[in-house]
């Protein structure tokens, strides 16, 4: 059986070196990456991490070499992110609570899920969220997201996130109880030092946010609660941690590194690093 990996890309913008980083130990250790995406258009590559003369406000450097350049347009222009997974079409929606026979579409919600865990997700070694602008969109705050992360939890798989793709972790919570699935953990993200003050935008909107929409710090720092602990490492190159089943990298640089220990959570059973 080929071994098979879960990434989730953004339709709105994932930044190249998360996605090409961790996929180059995948394909080096000898899996295959399954691409999905929210409605099941194709993911592309935020320009600016297609530019080797990108300098990052925050960080006042270039945080794009000319080689993750290269490897980001060549992905993004080939065939291999044609035609991804539809996450909706693929993972049931809960129903609201005003709609009718609310009860009766509750227990079919919670059947639909279980068989879609039991016959889909569990083929699958491990997820992984690639992070970017884009996933403030359209990854953060999607239901059928949460619920892939909580099954892929719920079957003790490891599941990787970066840059604002952790974000998806702080908020994938079983609704009866709606507690933090990090709580207690160690995790890394996006660093407050590291937030935009202008010029957060997206691929196929001509917007500027301004910045983020939201401070990831703050809220991984309050997810975690008072036995975890939210790790920056703010002057340290990259940062990974690893608190099993997650694996979180703050950003671009740490790339690279979110994948080999992706792999060696799998291959050799790595359950903690970097705390």
């Amino acid at each position: 059986m080929n071994k098979k990996v879960l990434v989730v890309l953004s339709e709105w913008g994932f930044w190249g070196e998360e996605l090409i980083g961790p996929l180059e130990a995948l394909d080096a250790a000898g899996y295959e990456s399954i691409f999905a995406t929210p409605k099941g258009n194709r993911p592309p590559a935020l320009p600016p991490s297609m530019d080797a003369s990108y300098t990052d406000p925050p960080l006042g450097r270039c945080v794009v070499s000319e080689e993750m350049a290269e490897k980001t347009k060549a992905i993004d222009a080939s065939p291999r992110l044609d035609n991804p997974m539809s996450i909706e079409a693929l993972m049931p929606e809960r129903p609201y609570l005003s709609t009718g026979d609310y009860f009766r579409k509750l227990e079919a919600y919670y059947h639909d899920l279980e068989e879609v865990t039991e016959n889909k997700l569990a083929e699958y070694e491990a997820l992984l969220l690639v992070g970017g602008s884009g996933p403030l969109i359209d990854m953060v705050n999607n239901q059928r997201l949460h619920d892939i992360i909580l099954a892929f939890v719920a079957m003790n798989k490891p599941v990787a996130a970066e840059c604002y793709g952790v974000t998806c972790l702080a908020f994938a919570r079983d609704i009866r109880n709606k507690k933090s699935i990090i709580l207690g953990k160690r995790v890394t993200g996006h660093p407050l030092e590291y937030d935009y003050k202008d010029g957060t935008g997206f691929v196929g909107a001509d917007i500027n946010i301004g910045p983020p929409p939201y401070p990831l710090e703050y809220i991984l720092r309050d997810s975690v609660g008072p036995d975890g602990e939210y790790i920056s490492n703010v002057g340290n190159r990259t940062s990974v941690i690893v608190d099993y089943p997650f694996i979180t990298s703050r950003s671009t640089a740490s790339s690279v590194l979110c994948g080999k220990k992706l792999i060696e959570c799998m291959e050799t059973g790595l359950k903690r690093y970097g705390w």
